[in-house]
C-alpha cells in the first residue's frame, strides 16, 4: 500500500468513528471497505483503523475480522471470534468425547452476530469450530468500561458443527495483539491531548500551568511513553517474527498507557476524576484492552521465563 492510499483510508476510518452507536459504527466499516482492504492488503490496515478506534474510545466487531482473517476462516458482520477470558491468552474452547465446552469473551458484537468462531483443542490440536451463537450463553460485562461491550461467553456440552479445521492460534494472538497495541496507542494520545489542552488553558498563580516545569515533565515523559509502544508495535507490524515481537508490542503499550493515564491524571487533577471528562472514558478503555488476549503484567512474565528457559536474548526490533 501506498502513502497515499494509506492516508485516504486513514482518514475513512477516522470518519467512521466520528459519532453513532456500535451498530452505526459496524455498518460504517462496511460502506469503507474496512474487510476487504484487510483481505487485499493484510497487515498493513489494522494499525490505520485500530489506533483511530483507540483515540475515539469507540467499539466495533474489527477485532473479530482481524482475528478470523488470522484463523482462515470467512470474516463478516455476522461472525464473532470467542476471545481468550480476560487477562489470559489460551485457546478458549475444548472438545472431549465430541461435545464442545467454551469459556471465553465476545466483543460488541457477539450479541448480534449468527455464528461464533471458537478455537479449541481437540487431542492436542487447535482447531476452529463454528457455533450457532444461539448455542451459546452470552452475557453482557458491565465492568469497567461498559461502553466497549464486552460479553462473557460459554457453553457446555455443545456439539460441534462439522469437524473443526487446525489453525494457527500463535499467529492469530500475534494479529489480535498487533492490533490492540495500536488501539492503545491511540487512547493514549487521546489523554495526552486532554491533558495537554487543558495544561495550556489551566491558570494557577497568574499563569498557565503549561509554564510550570513539573507539568512539563509529565506531558514529555507520556509522549516519550507513546513513542516507544509506537514503535514497537510498528516493528511488530514489519518483521516476520510477529509472535514475540507482537506480543512486546502489547506488553509495551499496555505498561506505557498506564505511565501516560497516571501522568496525564496529575496534569488534569480533580477534573479528570468528573463523570463529564472525557479522560475517564480513555482510562477505562486503557484498562479493559490491556487485559485482552493478555495483559502486560502476564505477557511480560511469560518473555521472562521464556528467556530463563532458552538462555537466548530475542533480536531487538529496530526501534
Amino acid at each position: 500500500m501506498d502513502d497515499e492510499t494509506a492516508d485516504l483510508l486513514a482518514r475513512s476510518f477516522e470518519r467512521v468513528f466520528e459519532g453513532g452507536s456500535a451498530a452505526d459504527v459496524e455498518k460504517a466499516l462496511d460502506e469503507v471497505g474496512w474487510r476487504e482492504a484487510l483481505e487485499a492488503e493484510g497487515a498493513a490496515v489494522p494499525p490505520l483503523l485500530f489506533a483511530r478506534q483507540g483515540a475515539a474510545t469507540a467499539a466495533s466487531g474489527a477485532l473479530d475480522d482481524v482475528l478470523a482473517v488470522a484463523l482462515g476462516v470467512p470474516a463478516g458482520p455476522g461472525t464473532a471470534v470467542v476471545l481468550p477470558e480476560f487477562g489470559g491468552h489460551a485457546a478458549p474452547g475444548s472438545v472431549r468425547n465430541g461435545a464442545l465446552t467454551v469459556r471465553g469473551l465476545g466483543t460488541v458484537r457477539m450479541a448480534a452476530a449468527d455464528a461464533a468462531v471458537v478455537v479449541a483443542e481437540e487431542d492436542g490440536v487447535l482447531r476452529a469450530f463454528t457455533v450457532e451463537t444461539g448455542r451459546l450463553r452470552i452475557r453482557r460485562v458491565k465492568g469497567v468500561d461498559p461502553r466497549l461491550g464486552l460479553a462473557a461467553v460459554e457453553a457446555s456440552d455443545v456439539s460441534p458443527a462439522g469437524a473443526g479445521a487446525g489453525v494457527d492460534w500463535s499467529g492469530a494472538l500475534a494479529a489480535g495483539r498487533s492490533a490492540l497495541a495500536y488501539e492503545l496507542i491511540g487512547a493514549s494520545r487521546t489523554m495526552l491531548r486532554l491533558a495537554r489542552e487543558h495544561a495550556l488553558t489551566r491558570v494557577q498563580f497568574g499563569r498557565p500551568i503549561a509554564s510550570f516545569q513539573a507539568v512539563r515533565h509529565r506531558l514529555a515523559e507520556s509522549l516519550y511513553a507513546i513513542e516507544c509502544a509506537d514503535a514497537a508495535a510498528g516493528a511488530a507490524v514489519q518483521e516476520t517474527d510477529r509472535a514475540l515481537l507482537a506480543g512486546i508490542a502489547k506488553a509495551l503499550a499496555g505498561r506505557n498507557a498506564r505511565t501516560v493515564a497516571r501522568h496525564c491524571q496529575q496534569v488534569l487533577a480533580g477534573v479528570g476524576f468528573t463523570e463529564e471528562h472525557e479522560f475517564h472514558h480513555c482510562l477505562r478503555r486503557v484498562l479493559a484492552l490491556d487485559g485482552l488476549l493478555g495483559d502486560a503484567r502476564t505477557l511480560t512474565r511469560e518473555l521472562g521465563e521464556e528467556l530463563l528457559r532458552t538462555r537466548q536474548m530475542p533480536a531487538v526490533p529496530p526501534l
